[in-house]
């Protein structure tokens, strides 16, 4: 097996497009911190590349992103990483609250919201099940082709959390259907998420790579600089929405939520694991 096999992350250049690949398939692509430090190096080197246009984001395997990673051998939650996203302090030799607020406002919150930043389009290519943290990646990049059976769900809900760390709900979908998407915790179809604005294409499953490639080679005929300034403007629309601050008061009721389970449940995830949570269908 080639080195390249055995990364977190594959990056792949063809013409004016870069394609940045999570690679945990035996997983369903579940992000641990490994997976998200290499995602930012392979997104830096795209913004650093004067050839490259566009950026795709795909998952390797039969799904895009299963979210967060919560129990698979390889989890590295508690391992220290040279911090990129902001200036909080190492998590790993803290502990409680402390600990968890540092790590998060770092890996999920932070690093989502540099990802959005990225002065070139970015298209997710999205397969399979957008869960959880799949949802977060999706929902940075600037638009999503789905193939026909890919699923969205935020089941976290069912932890007592209110949403993801990057909790984009409410600009990504109305805010009536995005309740509805928390209350229940249910699997989104792409077809429903199309129809709700979430998505722009929904795809046949064997034509997904294809057909996002030529959107990405359309888009990366435009010029470098307007495609940057016109993903500005969108992105400050909707910061003046309330996006951003919108965000931050979510983020401190999220860790409200974790406090309150590491208080009253046998755990901070209110003692939901991987099993736990296939077994209710997230």
């Amino acid at each position: 097996m080639s080195a390249a096999h055995d990364e977190p992350v594959r990056y792949e250049k063809r013409g004016p497009v870069a394609t940045v690949t999570m690679n945990r398939p035996d997983y369903r692509n579940a992000q641990n911190s490994a997976m998200t430090y290499a995602l930012d190096r392979a997104f830096y080197r795209a913004a650093d590349d004067s050839e490259v246009k566009t950026v795709v984001l795909a998952g390797a395997g039969k799904h895009f992103s299963a979210g967060h990673d919560i129990g698979t051998p390889e989890r590295d939650a508690h391992l220290p990483f040279e911090r990129r996203a902001g200036l909080w302090w190492d998590h790993s030799d803290k502990e409680g609250a402390e600990s968890r607020f540092a790590r998060e406002s770092e890996v999920y919150l932070g690093m989502c919201r540099r990802w959005r930043e990225l002065p070139k389009p970015v298209i997710a290519s999205v397969q399979g099940a957008c869960v959880a943290g799949g949802l977060m990646l999706a929902w940075v990049c600037d638009l999503i082709v789905a193939s026909q059976d890919a699923f969205f769900a935020d089941p976290v809900v069912r932890m007592g959390i209110p949403g993801v760390e990057y909790f984009a709900h409410p600009w990504v979908m109305p805010p009536r259907i995005a309740k509805e998407f928390l209350f229940t915790g249910d699997r989104m179809s792409a077809q429903r998420a199309y129809e709700v604005g979430m998505v722009n294409r929904v795809v046949a499953r064997d034509e997904l790579a294809e057909r996002t490639e030529e959107l990405a080679l359309r888009i990366a005929e435009m010029p470098r600089m307007g495609l940057a300034l016109t993903k500005r403007a969108v992105n400050q629309a909707e910061d003046l929405q309330g996006m951003h601050t919108g965000m931050d008061s979510v983020f401190g009721l999220h860790h409200l939520a974790h406090a309150h389970n590491a208080e009253t449940a046998p755990d901070a995830l209110g003692g939901m694991d991987i099993r736990a949570m296939k077994k209710a269908g997230a």
